[in-house]
């Protein structure tokens, strides 16, 4: 997908499945082309199907089966929540009574059932985040997209509508995809993750998958000797550096713990302490970008 000279999705080839996929990546990534791409909105060159559907040729039934959330505001001024949600379900072909059933029912799962008749101009940022997500699942569709969700939101805010977001597939028995460039959001709710910079795809798989691109790191104390671990372990090509409490050993692909342990008997250094640093989504997504 070309916007003139921008390439803003480059060569982009992945299969998303999972029950809440995380698609990350900083501002300008493409997600928001992506997801525009997949529903519709957006010409593009290439091949891309949804839930099966051909992403040009079906696009009704695409929107027929995919609640959208998007990240900037999408409401029709002088419209109450229920109004709004009403209208939404109609566009996607309830007769009106049941559209309006259902969006009561999407206004009370988003925690808006006291506020749904109130004007949705004067709400504050995350009763409109709230707003969003009921209207996208009014139609009960088989996926939720999600684009920036906690978008302006509070930290109590955010942690809400993550914990609304976290329910979903068990309690609406729906797919979602959270579009997001908040590693922290990716790392408390996905199961699966589509990494994405600059248009292209850097990673997509299990979550744990990402983590697994690391090298293992170990936090290493000694009672004496580090200096003749040290010279070991780099000889066994592990990188190791020293810190204020010790070593930190970055293993070579395929190795574990061990090797620490036998270079520690071969060079006769008692180890105190041995500790695997913890990964984080955030380290992983830069050994991604660096790779």
């Amino acid at each position: 997908k070309r916007f003139g000279p921008v390439k803003a999705l480059d060569g982009l080839s992945a299969e998303m499945r999972g029950r809440l996929i995380g698609l990350l990546g900083p501002n300008g990534a493409g997600k928001s082309t992506l997801i525009k791409t997949l529903l519709g909105f957006s010409r593009f060159t290439g091949n891309a199907r949804v839930l099966g559907l051909d992403a040009r040729a079906d696009v009704a039934q695409i929107r027929d089966r995919v609640g959208y959330m998007p990240e900037t505001e999408s409401y029709l001024a002088g419209m109450n929540a229920v109004e709004l949600c009403t209208y939404a379900g109609e566009l996607s072909g309830l007769p009106r009574a049941e559209a309006m059933q259902r969006a009561h029912a999407a206004l009370y799962y988003a925690g808006l059932e006291d506020k749904r008749y109130l004007k949705i101009e004067g709400y504050s940022t995350g009763m409109k985040q709230r707003v969003k997500l009921a209207q996208a699942l009014v139609h009960d569709p088989d996926l939720l997209v999600l684009d920036e969700p906690t978008n302006g939101l509070d930290p109590a805010g955010r942690n809400e509508m993550l914990d609304l977001i976290r329910e979903l597939p068990r309690k609406r028995d729906i797919s979602v995809v959270l579009s997001t460039h908040l590693l922290p959001d990716v790392e408390r709710l996905c199961d699966a993750v589509v990494v994405m910079h600059e248009g292209r795809l850097l990673f997509s798989g299990p979550v744990a998958g990402l983590f697994g691109a690391e090298k293992a790191q170990y936090d290493v104390q000694v009672k004496d000797g580090g200096e003749r671990l040290r010279v070991a372990l780099a000889q066994a090509g592990c990188d190791v550096l020293p810190n204020a409490d010790g070593l930190v050993v970055t293993l070579p692909e395929g190795q574990d713990a061990d090797l620490i342990w036998r270079q520690a008997v071969t060079v006769k250094v008692q180890v105190r302490h041995l500790q695997r640093q913890r990964a984080t989504l955030e380290s992983a997504f830069l050994n991604a970008l660096e790779s």
